[in-house]
């Protein structure tokens, strides 16, 4: 086993999580939910921006408690802020206010 957590440290400013649970019940999943679109969405803009997995990661996630019928979970971390409800045509609002129009401000957090 390897501890490679100040090497990690040193390379993310944030990592963002969103959920794409998916599940047989009557209750709203993400992964119903364009989890998937989502996901894609969010890759997307940090792409343009040259800040996928240089400076920001992302990965999907199982249950993150917020689940709706009207979109995905979602938190960027360390920053510990959540959001439900989000779908593809929110994430770039959602982004920008979190990482600034041209993600300058990810170290920010």
């Amino acid at each position: 086993m390897k501890n490679r957590t100040e090497e990690h440290r040193e390379r993310l400013d944030a990592h963002v999580f969103v959920c794409t649970n998916d599940r047989d019940s009557e209750y709203a999943s993400c992964g119903t939910a364009g989890a998937e679109e989502t996901v894609t969405a969010v890759k997307s803009w940090l792409r343009e921006r040259d800040a996928f997995w240089t400076a920001v990661s992302v990965s999907e996630t199982s249950c993150l408690g917020l689940c709706s019928e009207d979109g995905t979970a979602m938190t960027i971390q360390p920053r510990n802020t959540w959001y439900s409800d989000v779908t593809p045509e929110t994430v770039p609002e959602l982004l920008e206010s979190a990482f600034g129009p041209n993600a300058e401000r990810i170290d920010d957090g």
